[in-house]
């Protein structure tokens, strides 16, 4: 929906009414708040449909509207917009009571729970004894699932015993306080739905040889009740279940997991965090995920970074907003690439005079170092030295807008004249027209601001090379001095600002193909600076280009909250064996082939999940039994998921057989291994069978 015709005085209005009527549930918002001056929050969506109510007539809905669209209009129109710091809510069920940290949370109306996401859940014994979920292949690792099947997990037995009329009169769900029970626990799907309940919305527990318990399931409260019953029929004194969750992302759509799993696969959740391997990378700072091709090691590394930058919230990359995306970059290795490209280098460049010449800049990887060091240090600045920061930003900006460029000329303390040309983030470009030998000159913004900052009187050009620690002044001192004295000479007063300390982020480097790159050529004189050991600025180091800085004794380092995860295939014969230099600066942890199975959640007919499983594990199996391949060698789930737009003959024969015939390039007998190939993934060759029902198969 178009944002509606509003004026400021508008939403101005829409603050005083929420501020007298408060917000209903359904209407928090999860995304982003509107700060008041006076530092009060407001969910956004709700805001501008007040506004919309107040000013035209319609009914007060936030369906409509999108939130980045409504950020984008209220910051148009002078508002603070923030990103808003979700809540992880804490629900405790005993057999006596059900309560949530979240005081919006009531037993009278379940279906609130649709706007809710599950993080953690897990069973706690009176003793002080955990129990989490026994995770399946291919079951997805925390769903509004996870809660129930928890309670089918740990009181199996009992719930097995119950009589088949105790099964149906179980009760499971009361959405409503004056509304019916939902009962009944079921042997299959059919008898679910031909039992009282015409709904999709269904758990199936799977248990002892393809025995299940089927009922009722939707959101992440539908089941409370039900995990209730457990404990108040099958616990003891003191034993409790315990749901950790936070508000939906707008673009989580409502879904209920109802995978159909088979064998036992037990994970270790991590506290905090939805992915298992993000602590790994937070304790060891450089991480490799190695193994065989497929297995979605590139998929992984996005999980892994969305799971860490939306501290444990979600792991799904596309959730986290332009500002979060600016804490992760992705680079690919190939064997072009080098120091030029991730750290710095050399770069043509087009003179004003029209000849070329070349400018040094920095690679990906250093820009990306530069946004996390700024967070660092600014995170360890007192609120003083921001509010001076900020202070001395306006007024630059005052003098800056106040000047016409080019035109209004400045002098130095030497007499010689110049204009200010243009003014970017780093540098002040100047013209000095009495000047035969440089005529130009680009001064660094930062010393400028510095010196403003410091509040010290700068009197001589000298003062400056003191200040800066310098033996000899710059040319570009003169400059400086002339232009800090033309801001001071205006005698600008910077508005009083409400400001905030930074908060320290983590930041997160992904190298997909870490090994296909030569890695001395890429990383230099970096081995020594990614070392976890060496990080901060007791491991800074002079990069090769230093001599051409604007100040050659910089220094270059890797903060503490940088973090950076590689990709490789082990079986890439393209590249040579990976530098041990390198090695022991990184933790490997491999990813098998049947690790990730839980990616083919997005096939969504569920036999053709299953069958997916059933034939990839079948060819791994016939992999590993070929003398010279390994589990390296296997074929990961990645493959799998183009079953979404092929079939599993054109599977085969555009992806999987080639990668096979790779394989076994040079081997004795290399027809005989294939056709055991074909044979256990569940391909006939038509020109073999018969043709007409392969043509078939294939439609």
């Amino acid at each position: 929906m178009a944002i509606p015709r509003l004026e400021k005085q508008n939403i101005i209005e829409a603050l005083n009414f929420i501020d007298k009527n408060g917000v209903p549930n359904y209407n928090v918002g999860n995304k982003y708040v509107l700060v008041s001056e006076s530092g009060k929050k407001y969910p956004l969506k709700y805001v501008l449909a007040v506004a919309d109510h107040l000013a035209n007539g319609v009914d007060i809905s936030i369906k409509s509207f999108n939130s980045d669209e409504v950020k984008k209009y209220l910051e148009s129109q002078g508002f603070t917009v923030e990103n808003k710091q979700q809540e992880k809510f804490e629900l405790t069920i005993s057999a006596d009571d059900i309560t949530s940290t979240d005081k919006r949370f009531s037993m009278y109306d379940l279906s609130f729970g649709d706007y809710y996401c599950p993080l953690d859940a897990y069973f706690q014994k009176a003793n002080g004894d955990i129990i989490k979920r026994a995770y399946l292949k291919g079951e997805k690792r925390i769903s509004n699932q996870t809660l129930p099947r928890i309670a089918c997990q740990v009181f199996e037995k009992q719930l097995i015993s119950l009589s088949v009329e105790d099964k149906e009169n179980f009760p499971v769900c009361r959405y409503f306080k004056d509304s019916d029970t939902i009962r009944g626990i079921f042997a299959s799907v059919d008898e679910f739905k031909n039992n009282k309940i015409n709904s999709l919305e269904y758990l199936k527990y799977t248990y002892d040889n393809g025995r299940q318990f089927v009922f009722y399931s939707w959101n992440i409260f539908s089941t409370l009740i039900f995990v209730q019953e457990c404990l108040k029929r099958f616990g003891e004194k003191g034993d409790k279940f315990t749901l950790i969750y936070r508000e939906k992302d707008e673009k989580e759509p409502v879904v209920t997991e109802k995978d159909e799993v088979r064998e036992e696969e037990p994970v270790e959740q991590v506290k905090g965090y939805r992915n298992p391997f993000s602590s790994m990378l937070l304790e060891s700072k450089n991480l490799i995920l190695r193994g065989a091709p497929g297995t979605g090691k590139t998929y992984l590394a996005k999980e892994i970074a969305a799971d860490i930058i939306s501290n444990g919230y979600f792991d799904d990359y596309t959730f986290l907003t332009e500002e979060q995306k600016q804490q992760v970059e992705f680079v690919q290795f190939h064997p072009g690439y080098d120091y030029s490209d991730f750290v710095e280098g050399l770069r043509p460049k087009l003179n004003n005079d029209g000849s070329m010449g070349f400018e040094l800049k920095d690679g990906i990887f250093k820009k990306f170092i530069d946004r996390a060091r700024k967070n660092y240090e600014d995170s360890q600045k007192t609120k003083d030295t921001v509010e001076k920061e900020v202070s001395v930003q306006r007024v630059l900006e005052e003098f800056f807008s106040g000047i016409e460029f080019g035109v209004d000329t400045f002098k130095t303390i030497n007499g010689n004249e110049f204009t200010i040309t243009d003014v970017d983030d780093e540098h002040i470009y100047i013209s000095i027209p009495g000047n035969a030998t440089v005529n130009h000159l680009a001064l660094n913004l930062a010393e400028v601001r510095k010196m403003l900052e410091s509040g010290q009187q700068f009197e001589k050009v000298k003062d400056i090379t003191t200040f800066f620690k310098k033996t000899f002044a710059t040319q570009g001192y003169s400059y400086d001095f002339a232009i800090y004295h033309a801001i001071k000479s205006q005698k600008i007063k910077a508005s009083n600002v409400a400001v905030k300390q930074e908060e320290l982020k983590k930041y997160i480097f992904i190298i997909d193909e870490i090994n296909r790159g030569e890695i001395s050529k890429i990383f230099g004189e970096l081995f020594f600076a990614i070392d976890p050991g060496y990080r901060g600025e007791e491991g800074a180091i002079s990069t090769q280009y230093a001599s051409l800085h604007a100040d050659p004794n910089e220094k270059f380092y890797i903060p503490d909250n940088v973090y950076i995860i590689g990709t490789m295939n082990d079986i890439d014969r393209s590249v040579d064996s990976f530098d041990f230099a390198m090695r022991r600066r990184f933790r490997f942890v491999e990813i098998k082939a049947d690790d990730r199975l839980e990616m083919l959640a997005n096939l969504k007919n569920e036999k053709l999940r299953s069958e997916a499983i059933r034939r990839m594990s079948a060819l791994n199996k016939e992999i590993a039994a070929v003398e010279d391949l390994n589990e390296n060698y296997q074929i990961g789930a990645a493959y799998f998921l183009k079953l979404q737009t092929l079939n599993f003959d054109k599977l085969w024969t555009d992806y999987l057989k080639p990668l096979l015939q790779e394989y076994i390039q040079g081997m004795y007998d290399e027809k005989a291994i294939m056709d055991r190939f074909a044979k256990a993934y569940g391909y006939q060759d038509p020109k073999l069978g018969d043709v007409d029902e392969a043509t078939q198969d294939q439609g």
